[in-house]
């Protein structure tokens, strides 16, 4: 198994591993009462199947992925000190030269997919009163930079980050990306530009990220986001956005509100960037259902901006597309339902139908339409030796008139096992 790893060599472990060595017992008291390991694992068997055009007609690969993450505490102090470990390990079940390149297995050179792959990550970090500051291996969840997690392993940034929660109801952040680790990867690699239906060259790469956020509770219901990124030599993003909910008649109506400006920076080395993404969600919730409508909308010349391997941070990233070609306008319909309030805890169902129109086909003057219906059936299991183990079916219709139609089947088996 090829093991891509951070040495005692690197900054992070060098903090950590220096400072906590000279700590005394006293003080590494809570870096070890405080400390937490978890092992999550994930069974997927993924089939996507094409329909159209030339190429490879059919993707289908099924793996074992383990996630082992351990955290510490910090050592007693004004500063205290910690580090974390991730160790990421990926199992090939079935997978062959024909059918590879589902994301949930590396593909190598002769188009097959190893027997194994997998990561160790650490993460150095410091924290004086209510700020923290992390050095080493993350998964992110921001506007800007959003790890995906839909395969048997995680994509991974690598940087330093700075977070400060000093002021209640206020939380800052900072700091810089420097490589990433993809889902189906080994190897730390350079930020790329995601290039989806040849929205942009699709060679261009940046040493490093900046990025910037701050969110703010109004009260216990709503909260305004701001962020903002750099990619280095290649784009410009703020992203503007509103949360919060707030009861009407016999149930709860949630939104989700966001706006993405994005411009291209410095030598633009991935072409000319001009997007405004905005995009809304209304939810109402009563009893066991949950109605959604929601509506996005791309303006400026080009399509959506945002890292490769990462998910876009759009009302209407579904299964399989993102719907965020250059002057596309999409709308989405959802339904979520409870099946505990007719008797059968821990099932839930969810389905969703996204629809595109008046889509930029980049390198014509075309437009084109698109749309996806996606379906979910989850159980989670209530009671027994098997508690806790859950079962996702997932299946997606997704047409187009300008980019490759698909079907896909997704069945996952997971659980997560609190080690201590």
């Amino acid at each position: 198994m090829r093991i891509a790893s951070l040495t005692a060599r690197t900054p992070a472990s060098l903090l950590t591993l220096g400072l906590a060595a000279t700590a005394s017992p006293a003080a590494l008291a809570d870096f070890i009462e405080d400390s937490s390991a978890s092992l999550t694992t994930s069974n997927i068997y993924l089939n996507r199947d094409f329909r159209e055009n030339k190429g490879q007609n059919k993707r289908e690969e099924w793996g074992q992925g383990f996630i082992l993450d351990i955290k510490s505490g910090y050592t007693d102090g004004t500063v205290g000190v910690g580090v974390d470990a991730l160790g990421l390990m990926g199992i090939k079940l079935d997978s062959g030269r024909g059918t590879s390149g589902t994301d949930l297995l590396p593909t190598q050179d002769d188009g097959g997919a190893p027997d194994t792959f997998g990561h160790l990550g650490l993460t150095g970090k410091i924290k004086v009163s209510q700020t923290e500051f992390r050095y080493g291996s993350h998964i992110l969840e921001l506007p800007v930079a959003k790890s995906s997690q839909s395969r048997l392993l995680p994509q991974v940034f690598e940087g330093g980050l700075l977070t400060s929660k000093e002021i209640d109801g206020l939380q800052l952040l900072g700091g810089r990306l420097t490589k990433v680790v993809d889902r189906a990867s080994t190897n730390s690699e350079k930020l790329v530009l995601n290039s989806k239906n040849k929205r942009f060259r699709s060679d261009a790469r940046a040493d490093h990220m900046d990025l910037i956020g701050a969110e703010y509770a109004f009260t216990d219901k709503w909260t305004g986001r701001y962020h903002a990124a750099e990619l280095d030599d290649v784009y410009r993003q703020h992203y503007f956005g509103l949360l919060g909910s707030h009861p009407i008649g016999p149930g709860t109506l949630s939104a989700d509100i966001r706006l993405a400006l994005s411009k291209d920076t410095g030598a633009a080395t991935g072409g000319k960037v001009d997007n405004r993404a905005f995009g809304a969600m209304f939810t109402y919730s009563y009893d066991a259902h949950k109605f959604g409508l929601g509506y996005q909308d791309m303006g400026g010349d080009t399509g959506f901006a945002y890292l490769d391997g990462s998910d876009p941070y759009l009302i209407n990233f579904v299964q399989i597309n993102d719907f965020a070609n250059a002057d596309e306008r999409s709308w989405q319909a959802r339904y979520d339902f409870d099946l505990a309030s007719i008797g059968i805890p821990g099932l839930t169902f969810m389905t969703r139908y996204i629809s595109g129109d008046d889509a930029q086909i980049a390198g014509s003057n075309k437009r084109g339409s698109e749309w996806e219906r996606d379906s979910e059936i989850k159980y989670v299991v209530q009671s027994g030796p098997l508690k806790d183990v859950y079962v996702r079916l997932r299946n997606a219709t997704f047409r187009s008139d300008f980019a490759r139609d698909a079907d896909e089947n997704r069945i996952i088996v997971g659980y997560t096992l609190p080690i201590w």
